[in-house]
């Protein structure tokens, strides 16, 4: 793994507000702007495998493995030549190695190490998490720089999101004193809705520039990709959807480049 690679964890203990989704296509469009990427399914469920048209019954290797120690990264990764990025699968075996983790030494530090050990170098890894703060989770935000937070702009988002920025800051202080909170999406946004516009409103004031200026908004063919097995960009690449995660990935290297120049100086 490159030294500068950026890591993000995609999380939010609610569920259904668009994580798998901005996991996926943030990805595809990354790799657009042919950064080398590889997406990272740590959710038993196997959304982010099967939304990139990979047969998750089918696998011989896994995210299961990996963090178990019984395959090494490269082993396991499936390259997905049309669309210019790699896929780390994932299926129900993972709920059989959330169990065995329980008991091994370094629990936390599986991911984290076995990404380390890789000879791959990507620029973006993306870790797709699953709705809940459970062992996987935290293998992801151990391994991870930074946290991206997709959230709905509903009124139980907002507590959600407390509980999970007390998460990140207890993971912080006891085992990855590196991690931040990388950046805010709005997801699945509809402007006529006012306490949609409320919400946001109160994220951009709490939260400032950690909050993406590109908003996803709700988006039919969006919704309709997964089904394909396509992210949106190789689905209908002039949806709206589509353009909006190409905007957040140009958001993405836009607050990188400005990162490192504040490093220089």
């Amino acid at each position: 793994m490159k030294p500068n690679s950026r890591i993000f964890a995609v999380a939010n203990q609610k569920g259904g507000v668009g994580k798998t989704t901005t996991s996926v296509n943030l990805a595809a469009s990354l790799a657009a702007t042919k950064r080398k990427v590889l997406l990272i399914d740590m959710d038993p469920q196997g959304n982010a495998t099967m939304g990139c048209g990979i047969d998750k019954l089918g696998l011989e290797l896994s995210a299961c493995e990996v963090l178990l120690g019984d395959a090494r990264l490269e082993e396991a990764v499936v390259p997905l030549e049309d669309m210019h990025f790699d896929v780390l699968p994932a299926n129900g075996d993972l709920t059989v190695a959330e169990v065995k983790l329980v008991s091994l030494f370094g629990r936390e530090f599986k991911l984290k190490k076995a990404l380390e050990k890789s000879p791959l170098g990507y620029d973006y890894v993306f870790i797709d998490c699953p709705p809940s703060l459970n062992m996987l989770t935290v293998n992801a935000m151990v391994a991870a720089s930074g946290v991206l937070i997709p959230m709905q702009c509903e009124y139980y988002a907002l507590e959600g999101l407390t509980a999970l920025m007390r998460t990140i800051e207890d993971l912080r202080d006891s085992v990855n004193p590196d991690l931040r909170v990388e950046g805010l999406l709005r997801t699945m946004y509809d402007p006529r809705n006012n306490l949609s516009n409320d919400v946001s409103e109160q994220l951009v004031e709490y939260f400032g520039d950690r909050v993406y200026n590109t908003i996803i908004p709700r988006n039919i063919r969006l919704a309709e990709a997964p089904s394909h097995g396509r992210p949106v960009l190789y689905y209908d690449r002039a949806s709206r959807g589509a353009l909006a995660y190409l905007a957040l990935a140009g958001e993405i290297l836009r607050r990188e480049t400005t990162e490192d120049k504040k490093a220089v100086m």
